[in-house]
């Protein structure tokens, strides 16, 4: 299994003008090829290849004056700019034509230096190498000073240098993980119900209470927004007081984002097989309720526990989004009429008594269960954690990447963002 590994990194006044001068080399070579292959289709000719649109902005472009500049980064910056929007294109074709699951990909769009995002990515082509004083060397770049968190399992196959909206610089690796964080097997299993009064209800009983982190920080955000507006547009103090806000996001993000790895580890730790409820996050964003769904972070908090179960040998399914977990009763099967958000507790003709998020734990656990034995697989199973092929530019390489706190893991295919919610039952 392939992980990524992020850790921040301090770059001097020097070097942060070196990775912005990467950053716009990248963006322009990347705009360009999306440019040419954008002509090349208004025109009615054949698309542009990989190999050909290399050759054109990145070896012959060097030689002419208005882009001679692009000599001045590592050639492999300029590469994986290409490779990026070829892997673009690639899923957007797959999406079109239904090879590709999930919601429709758009076509590549033009990057802008505003962008909230910047990044660049070097491979073992460019010969980056971490030093034995914990530095991080980079081609034409220099010796970034980064704060080490944890070793790396394995030597890196390739990293990214990321500046994000607040200004902060990461360096994330991608490593090769084996099969000896495989943990010892337990015999629990548990099946989980997400909801938003409650974060987690566990089919043991377990109840974990909402943090609502976004909303603990809503006056301080409420805040910096009105001291931004307040701002000229185009002045230095709007820059600085956009920052402040981007910085007060993160936090938020960060934090969210901690939280979600402890518990997200606990579950896997003490669990042999966990099972969730199939859950329409992007559906559930667009109604009334979209302000606390975005703050519970469900799609992130799924995302760990999938991929920390494929890498510490564990079982992780997940439930049909049409199986009624909340209506039907735990004991008898019955299945009951559509009830109503405000009912947290109700009664089954045959006598049961039921707090309506542990009833739906409880079923979303035997039902993870009986179709994991009937299929002697994982319920509904993602796709293996893979390879992001970032070593070369390998044509059929669909490629997706989930952050999280230090780790990430990359996956081929389908987002893992869910379909269907609670609330059409």
């Amino acid at each position: 299994m392939q992980l990524r590994y992020q850790f921040r990194v301090y770059p001097t006044p020097g070097q942060q003008i070196e990775l912005a001068r990467a950053f716009g080399c990248a963006r322009v070579v990347f705009n360009d090829g999306l440019r040419l292959r954008q002509q090349a289709r208004e025109a009615g000719e054949k698309y542009i290849s990989d190999g050909e649109l290399s050759r054109r902005l990145i070896t012959e472009a060097k030689l002419t004056p208005q882009r001679a500049w692009l000599g001045e980064v590592s050639a492999v910056v300029l590469q994986q700019a290409l490779a990026d929007l070829n892997t673009a294109y690639r899923n957007f074709f797959a999406s079109i034509s239904g090879k590709r699951r999930g919601r429709t990909v758009a076509p590549p769009r033009f990057r802008s230096r505003k962008d909230n995002r910047q990044a660049i990515r070097f491979t073992k082509n460019s010969r980056f190498r971490v030093l034995d004083n914990g530095r991080l060397r980079l081609p034409k770049i220099g010796d970034l000073a980064v704060r080490w968190s944890r070793t790396l399992p394995s030597d890196p196959s390739s990293v990214a240098i990321i500046r994000d909206a607040a200004g902060r610089y990461f360096a994330s690796f991608v490593v090769q993980t084996g099969e000896d964080e495989t943990l010892p097997p337990v015999k629990p299993e548990i099946g989980i119900d997400l909801g938003l009064t409650h974060f987690a209800v566990m089919s043991d009983g377990t109840k974990v209470a909402a943090p609502t982190f976004l909303r603990r920080a809503a006056r301080k955000l409420k805040r910096l927004q009105q001291d931004l507006s307040r701002k000229q547009r185009g002045s230095q103090n709007r820059k600085k007081a956009v920052v402040k806000v981007a910085r007060a996001h993160a936090r938020v993000a960060d934090t969210r984002r901690d939280w979600q790895h402890k518990l997200s580890t606990q579950i896997i730790r003490e669990n042999q097989a966990v099972y969730v409820e199939d859950l329409c996050v992007s559906g559930l964003g667009r109604t009334r309720l979209a302000k606390s769904v975005h703050d519970a972070g469900w799609a992130s908090f799924t995302a760990m526990l999938e991929y920390k179960a494929a890498l510490y040998g564990r079982t992780f399914g997940r439930v049909n989004r049409f199986f009624p977990s909340t209506r039907m009763c735990s004991q008898c099967g019955r299945i009951n009429d559509k009830m109503a958000l405000n009912v947290r507790a109700w009664d089954c003709p045959c006598g049961a008594a039921h707090d309506r998020d542990h009833n739906a734990a409880l079923n979303i656990k035997a039902a993870g269960q009986a179709d994991f034995n009937a299929r002697g697989a994982h319920v509904r199973p993602g796709l293996v954690p893979a390879a992001r092929n970032e070593a070369g530019t390998h044509p059929d390489a669909a490629r997706s990447t989930r952050s999280v706190e230090g780790i990430s893991v990359l996956q081929g295919g389908e987002d893992v963002n869910t379909s269907v919610s609670r609330l059409c039952r």
